[in-house]
């Protein structure tokens, strides 16, 4: 635990979460250090708390990132082709990239398993 930095990912509960604070108690009389970690989930932006020992182990994900273009936008959700494999599939949008993705445009994905959520615009159209 105690390589884990802010920005970097972790398993909280199995799902993917990006830490934003950490905390560290110092040892006490009877035990080890303390330390909680504040993160927010990756695909449903979920706060989540974990207190562990600094000395415990904690389960990193291991995130992929692809390129996709953007080929329709909707209300809600927003129609990609990814960039290597040309399969198409659709995705729910958060709000930040709700005003700005335009069809043609590049992304970043993040993906884990069967979920995707989009993590930058890479250039617009």
């Amino acid at each position: 635990m105690k390589e884990i930095r802010n920005g970097r990912f972790l398993l909280i509960d199995n799902i993917p979460c990006r830490v934003v604070e950490i905390e560290t108690s110092a040892p006490g009389k009877h035990g080890a250090a303390k330390m909680r970690i504040t993160a927010v989930g990756v695909f449903d932006g979920q706060k989540r708390t974990l207190l562990k020992p600094s000395d415990a182990d904690a389960e990193a994900p291991i995130i992929n990132k692809k390129k996709a273009q953007v080929v329709s936008v909707s209300e809600s959700r927003v129609q990609l082709m990814d960039s290597e494999s040309f399969e198409t599939f659709e995705i729910s949008i958060d709000e930040e990239y709700r005003a700005s993705l335009k069809p043609g445009a590049e992304v970043e994905l993040l993906v884990y398993g069967d979920r995707k959520a989009i993590s930058r615009i890479l250039s617009g159209a």
